[in-house]
């Protein structure tokens, strides 16, 4: 007998701390009033892994594949499929490339040429574009429009990254001869290798001190019934041009150019 009350006393105790400690493991942390040990002995910590608000310099000085937020303005529109935005974005301090961003159709609606929006994503490259992917957003209050920078100066050199994905301008370079798909010169090429038809990418040539660079106008940012897409194609070979555009990068400078005129 006093083997089973001694038995039931230390069966009691056992199942007295295994639901202690049950409750300390799946008890839920109130979302309003976050605690945990770094918390409590002073330290701070992001809630549900978010982050703050990051300038340009800090994002660009971020690692790849790690989340980003950063506060930015709509410039451009490239295009919506599926619930996914992509988007050119920039503030007074630097530029961004939103690639697939989520978004429904009428949110797409809203974000007019400067927007202030919050983005959140995971910073990334590939082929050299250095983007922000797998993001979310939120619409806030304030405008901004960013006037183009000259960069002709800085072609060929590296400092040109560092305004990868800013609207930008050249000035003053000369349309060079492009191979089309028949093995004929032309001042443009339907897609990168001439095998493309209206309404597909333009690619041109244009060289500046003995250098030549490719420009493209991309259909889904400015597509054929646009002034630049109208422009491009009417060009010849050895007229020198102005440009805006995109300083976008693919294995290289390769900017998308959304305004094409004669050079002043």
């Amino acid at each position: 007998m006093k083997k089973l009350i001694a038995l039931l006393l230390v069966l009691s105790v056992v199942f007295a701390f295994a639901a202690c400690g049950g409750k300390t493991e799946t008890e839920p942390t109130d979302p309003a009033n976050p605690t945990d040990a770094a918390t409590e002995a002073g330290t701070e910590k992001a809630d549900d892994g978010e982050v703050a608000v990051m300038s340009h310099e800090e994002y660009a000085a971020a690692a790849g594949d790690t989340k980003v937020c950063v506060e930015t303005y709509v410039q451009a529109k490239q295009s919506w499929w599926e619930n996914k935005a992509t988007v050119y974005a920039q503030s007074e301090d630097g530029a961004y490339f939103l690639y697939n961003m989520s978004c429904s159709e009428d949110d797409y609606a809203l974000l007019t040429p400067g927007t202030k929006i919050k983005v959140t994503g995971f910073k990334s490259e590939w082929a050299g574009e250095v983007e922000i992917v797998d993001a979310t957003f939120e619409i806030l209050e304030g405008s901004f429009i960013a006037e183009p920078v000259d960069v002709t100066a800085l072609l060929g050199t590296d400092e040109l990254a560092a305004h990868m994905n800013e609207y930008v301008s050249f000035k003053g370079m000369t349309v060079e001869a492009s191979t089309d798909a028949d093995g004929n010169e032309a001042a443009f090429l339907y897609s990168y290798d001439g095998s493309g038809e209206e309404g597909s990418d333009l690619y041109f040539k244009v060289s500046l001190n003995g250098e030549t660079y490719t420009f493209t106008v991309e259909s889904y940012l400015t597509g054929a019934d646009t002034d630049v897409y109208k422009a491009v194609k009417e060009l010849k070979v050895g007229d020198t041009i102005d440009m805006e555009g995109f300083l976008y990068w693919y294995e290289g400078v390769n900017p998308h150019i959304t305004a094409v005129s004669a050079a002043a």
